[in-house]
């Protein structure tokens, strides 16, 4: 969406592009500052593929989506930002040689880059036991937002196999600018306040909703085009 500046978007666990990213208005707010928002639905997700076979679903797998989709697309200067998922995945990039001009983790705190596990049983146990969560549950609301993008819970289950930590020691080794953002009632994934501390060049910035309904805030929208635009 959108020409100038090339963003790579990615979306978080459950979600695509569509949700994510377009149905409130947030890559349209971010285009309008002069940027070609690209915005791929990862392995799993969305419009690709959603193989069953562990096969398809090594190790930081999806971290190599995306630089097979930079190389595809012949991006060199580039901004990079996710959410959630999409910010662990970003994060995965920089342990491996990304070279974004600027960068946004939203939805993602230091913990769940760090230790990507603790979330990861959150969501192996819904899977894994679906319809049997009291209603307003942290399960029943996780298990409410995966029927509602018609996620497919046998190719979901597989991207769990295949989170990879990163070191503090990485993650305050990345020098570029980069935005923290999170919704004010988030804690799911840890503290964006510890992971902008850690960043050398980190900041954060805070709007208002929890880690699901903060993506429907036009706030969201307006920090990342606000930050990539400085």
């Amino acid at each position: 969406m959108g020409q100038g500046r090339d963003l790579l978007l990615i979306h978080g666990y459950f979600s695509n592009a569509e949700v994510n990213w377009i149905r409130y208005g947030h890559a349209e707010r971010i285009a309008r500052e002069g940027f070609r928002v690209i915005m791929p639905d990862l392995r799993a997700h969305g419009d690709s593929d959603k193989p069953h076979d562990a096969a398809s679903y090594p190790p930081d797998v999806l971290m190599h989506d995306q630089f097979a989709l930079i190389a595809h697309l012949g991006l060199s200067g580039y901004d990079l930002a996710g959410y959630s998922l999409g910010a662990r995945t970003a994060a995965r990039m920089m342990a491996n040689g990304a070279d974004p001009r600027r960068i946004v983790f939203a939805g993602m705190g230091l913990s769940g880059m760090t230790d990507t596990a603790g979330r990861g049983e959150h969501f192996r146990h819904v899977l894994n036991n679906l319809g049997s969560f009291e209603r307003g549950s942290p399960g029943f609301m996780t298990e409410a937002f995966l029927k509602t993008t018609k996620g497919d819970p046998k190719a979901l289950i597989r991207i769990l196999d295949t989170f990879v930590d990163t070191p503090r020691e990485t993650l305050a080794a990345i020098q570029q600018p980069a935005l923290a953002l999170t919704g004010e009632d988030d804690d799911d994934n840890g503290s964006s306040a510890d992971l902008a501390d850690l960043l050398p060049n980190g900041c954060l910035a805070v709007i208002p909703g929890n880690h699901m309904s903060a993506v429907t805030k036009r706030e969201l929208g307006e920090e990342i085009a606000g930050f990539l635009s400085e």
